[in-house]
């Protein structure tokens, strides 16, 4: 198996070697530990079975962010899984983000899953419990939750840690990976949510990605709290931020999306601005900027629905790599014929 097809510059001989005190070989648990400020996103999947629509997704994250997530069945809708995103974009040298949902899967196939995403090269795994089925399109489907976020960190955990799966049986080879879970502070019960926090990184999870941030009061209360129980200096916190097209679509986010908290005064700005998604796009450089001031967080995960395209610009216009720039193809020396399709369909 060539070593180019993991997350990292490519290096003679396999497996890649792992940084003392690290748990995978990825880039992503290099910057984090590095002390650089990292930057993920979100790859929105395609309905489609065209990989070229993968490929042209990720094109728009080059140079720009550290990590992409590639959701699985984010909001309970159909799109292309998450190991099949994995397994196209992990081959071309991107820094996936594998994200592993309870909703849809016993524990036999997701150990399998982290097996097989693990034998990819994927190197980082988000563990969620998942959307419920009836904020999807096929509310009539049968919802599995054999596990939750908390028992799933700790399978995952014990797989590359021990060797074993849950039931005890020996693995002939462990998954190198950093483990993940998501986090939300902006949401009643607020005195609950460090304690939660606390509990995931119990179960094994190294990194979290927060819901959607449009309250810096809220957020800097929370990690007070975080730092006080010293949990900052055991996780890797990434805020999750985002650009609002507009009032209306800021009000129906807060109506509909479970979870995501926007005060009135982010709907009076954008009510107030002659061009209101310009002013989406700036609300959002100035939570990154606010954000990157916080003590104890260590990145953002940038989350551009439909605005996928205008991640560079945010990044850009923020500053918060502070001149650094994250790997992106045109540093790939692994298959040339891929690389060449890939080109080909930029």
């Amino acid at each position: 198996m060539s070593a180019a097809l993991y997350d990292d510059e490519p290096v003679p001989g396999y497996p890649l070697p792992i940084r003392s005190g690290h748990s995978s070989p990825g880039r992503l648990e290099r910057v984090l530990r590095d002390g650089h400020f990292a930057v993920t996103s979100e790859l929105a999947p395609p309905d489609s079975a065209d990989p070229n629509e993968v490929y042209n997704r990720a094109r728009l994250f080059d140079g720009y962010v550290d990590a992409i997530n590639a959701t699985d069945g984010s909001g309970a809708h159909c799109h292309m899984g998450s190991l099949a995103v994995c397994a196209l974009l992990t081959r071309l040298g991107y820094s996936l983000i594998m994200q592993i949902s309870c909703r849809d899967k016993n524990r036999i196939a997701i150990q399998g899953d982290i097996l097989g995403g693990a034998a990819m090269g994927v190197c980082n795994m988000l563990m969620l419990s998942g959307d419920g089925v009836q904020t999807g399109d096929h509310p009539q489907a049968k919802p599995v939750f054999d596990l939750d976020c908390m028992s799933l960190l700790e399978i995952a955990r014990t797989m590359r840690d021990d060797s074993t799966f849950q039931s005890g049986r020996k693995l002939d080879s462990s998954p190198k990976v950093f483990l993940g879970a998501a986090a939300n502070p902006f949401v009643e019960p607020f005195d609950w949510r460090p304690q939660r926090l606390a509990k995931k990184v119990a179960a094994g999870a190294q990194f979290v990605q927060t819901q959607y941030c449009y309250d810096i009061d809220r957020l800097k209360q929370y990690m007070h709290v975080v730092r006080d129980m010293g949990l900052e200096k055991k996780v890797f916190i990434l805020v999750g931020v985002g650009p609002l097209a507009s009032a209306r679509a800021a009000e129906f986010i807060r109506s509909n999306v479970p979870g995501v908290y926007i005060p009135d005064s982010v709907i009076d700005r954008l009510k107030g601005a002659e061009d209101q998604k310009a002013e989406g796009l700036q609300l959002c450089v100035d939570m990154m900027q606010q954000v990157r001031e916080i003590e104890g967080v260590a990145g953002v995960h940038v989350m551009a629905y439909r605005q996928e395209k205008h991640v560079p610009e945010l990044v850009e216009r923020s500053g918060v790599l502070e001149g650094r720039t994250p790997w992106h193809p045109d540093l790939y020396e692994g298959d040339a014929s891929v690389k060449q399709q890939l080109d080909s369909n930029a």
